[in-house]
């Protein structure tokens, strides 16, 4: 497929992975499709959202899911929640059918297998920066059945309502820390604390803290594994 115009392709990149030779690797394919781009890297999620609070401003992002403070798609969806208007790409060694799945769910625009070479990554990466959704050759989606394992669905849209201060309670909450625990950690009033978390359970349309808790863990690796056991 021929590439696309030259200002398609992004300049700046976030990297958020905490293996530092794929970083430099992924960091010379990418500057094989843009020689004046430039990458930032964060070997965690929590470093990545420090870079963007800092006023880092990606035009892409490329996250592993695979990272030391975070399970499951949660990170994506926090990374969305904050910047939404930037495109997420996901490169992950979990390349089962359900997380792919479950990642484009989650408003990611493409997922690419660690294991790729760099051609497919490059192929990949154009494909992507040129408005597709790239998947991996092999993937498979999951068939339509009479009932759909909407739960894990229906999670992951709901989550992905949140704003990132209501993100970043929820996270606290999931934590087990009370309400005036969050006002200190977040240096806001106890009353703020309370009407977000009256706000994050009307978003995720449950009626207690604990409800909201068991929503946050259905997008982690060990739920999403568990939905549709007869997929291969």
């Amino acid at each position: 497929m021929s590439q696309g115009p030259t200002d398609a392709i992004p300049r700046q990149y976030l990297v958020i992975d905490d293996h530092p030779l794929f970083c430099d690797a992924l960091s010379m394919t990418l500057r094989t499709l843009q020689a004046d781009s430039s990458v930032m890297a964060a070997n965690s999620l929590h470093e990545g959202m420090m870079i963007i609070d800092d006023g880092a401003n990606p035009d892409a992002i490329l996250l592993d899911l695979n990272l030391p403070d975070v399970d499951g798609v949660d990170g994506l969806i926090r990374l969305r929640t904050r910047l939404p208007g930037t495109p997420v790409v996901v490169i992950s060694s979990y390349d089962d059918d359900r997380i792919i799945a479950s990642v484009l769910r989650a408003g990611a625009v493409g997922f690419i297998p660690k294991q790729s070479g760099r051609g497919e990554l490059e192929e990949a990466f154009r494909r992507i920066w040129a408005g597709e959704t790239y998947t991996p050759p092999t993937y498979q989606p999951a068939a339509p059945k009479e009932n759909p394992e909407e739960d894990l669905v229906t999670s992951v849209e709901r989550l992905s309502t949140l704003t990132p201060q209501q993100a970043r309670i929820l996270e606290l909450v999931c934590e087990g820390k009370l309400n005036k625990q969050i006002a200190f950690d977040l240096s806001i009033a106890e009353t703020t604390v309370k009407a977000h978390i009256t706000a994050i359970l009307r978003k995720l349309n449950v009626h207690s803290r604990t409800q909201a808790v068991l929503i946050a863990q259905k997008t982690q690796f060990s739920s999403i594994l568990q939905t549709s056991p007869d997929l291969p």
